[in-house]
């Protein structure tokens, strides 16, 4: 990976955007795709367009969503002490013991969710069963709900402290990995086509949406407004490749070994095809995941939205995710706007995507 293109990585990673609140990453997202598209936007909600070759067709969306789970203030008892909801799929039992900052009008406010020593836990044996959200409790150093309330107040968002690092050699660790690498390959996508000399005839519009975490709402209204030909939507999924994770259940999915495409339902086959097809072009690996139901990710929200948007999702393997140590590899995560790009160059004018009856 450049090192420009790997200094967006962790700047987007770095730069705390939880559902609903996500314009501070969505500013440093503009400012890099605005050197390569054509025209850059955004809507009511915050979703953020980059459009490349205006005016061709047909129209191919490129989605990745913004927006990192986190908490939000709920309520501050008389000590002021904080108490939170979750945004997005958070986990308490790995949220205690943590570095955080609240996020305020008036600028970030540090805490640390207590955790109670082992030794004054209640119970012969020391255990407590697992938290739930309601358990928690933030300590920002005040001693009384008004001292609180002059630095915060109910709705400031929060998210961890944690920053992107490299592991060892190309695999990478992060806070919110899910899923600034979907924004972050998509807009590399619309510099590997700015920079390529094939001439377009798709009109490519790489979005990076709102508020997934929390109900794919971003994307709904994006691909709506957008009404594109085509979709691919970029999301990381669930690595397989470590100690307790049941590969009957989950697949066997490795960290290394490629990006996954998804096939099933909200997969159209002749989208899933044509992805293979540039892979292979590429000499790039796939890694393949069945659903039954839906995926998790923007594409259940984008392919039944109008009559039905033609939709594939392309995904980088995750370990740990939703947790503060996401561990990806940079190689799976630089394959995807190659594959992305290729997509894009192989669509004809005009080209439908169908199922073959």
């Amino acid at each position: 990976m450049n090192k420009r293109s790997l200094q967006f990585l962790e700047t987007l990673v770095n730069t705390p955007s939880p559902s609903g609140h996500e314009s501070r990453g969505l500013r440093v997202w503009l400012d890099y795709v605005c050197q390569y598209a054509d025209e850059t936007y955004s809507d009511a909600y915050g979703n953020c367009v980059a459009v490349l070759n205006k005016g061709g067709g047909p129209r191919l969306m490129l989605a990745g969503h913004a927006d990192e789970i986190g908490m939000t203030v709920n309520y501050i008892d008389d000590n002021g002490y904080v108490y939170v909801r979750k945004l997005g799929g958070t986990n308490p039992a790995i949220t205690k013991a943590q570095r955080l900052t609240i996020h305020t009008r008036k600028g970030p406010v540090k805490g640390v969710v207590g955790s109670v020593a082992p030794h004054l836990m209640k119970g012969d044996s020391g255990k407590v069963g697992a938290p739930q959200i309601q358990d928690l409790f933030i300590d920002i150093g005040v001693s009384s709900r008004k001292a609180a309330e002059k630095l915060i107040r109910v709705g400031d968002p929060i998210t961890l402290n944690d920053q992107f690092e490299i592991l060892r050699d190309d695999l990478a660790i992060a806070r919110a990995f899910d899923n600034r690498v979907g924004t972050w390959a998509v807009a590399e996508t619309i510099r590997l086509l700015k920079a390529g000399k094939t001439k377009l005839n798709v009109e490519v519009c790489a979005v990076a949406n709102t508020m997934e975490e929390v109900g794919l709402f971003g994307a709904r209204q994006i691909a709506y407004s957008l009404h594109p030909d085509v979709a691919l939507v970029m999301d990381v999924t669930h690595a397989t490749d470590y100690p307790t994770v049941d590969k009957r259940q989950h697949g066997d999915i490795k960290v290394g070994e490629g990006p996954t495409v998804t096939h099933g339902n909200c997969n159209h086959p002749e989208v899933i095809k044509r992805i293979e097809q540039v892979a292979k072009r590429l000499k790039i690996n796939l890694q393949h995941e069945a659903i039954s139901a839906t995926s998790g990710t923007d594409t259940d929200a984008i392919f039944w939205t109008r009559g039905g948007i033609p939709s594939g999702l392309i995904s980088l393997p995750n370990r740990y995710m939703h947790s503060p140590v996401e561990v990806v590899s940079l190689k799976d995560l630089e394959q995807i706007p190659q594959i992305m790009a290729g997509f894009a160059k192989s669509i004809k004018r005009g080209e439908q995507f169908k199922v073959k009856i």
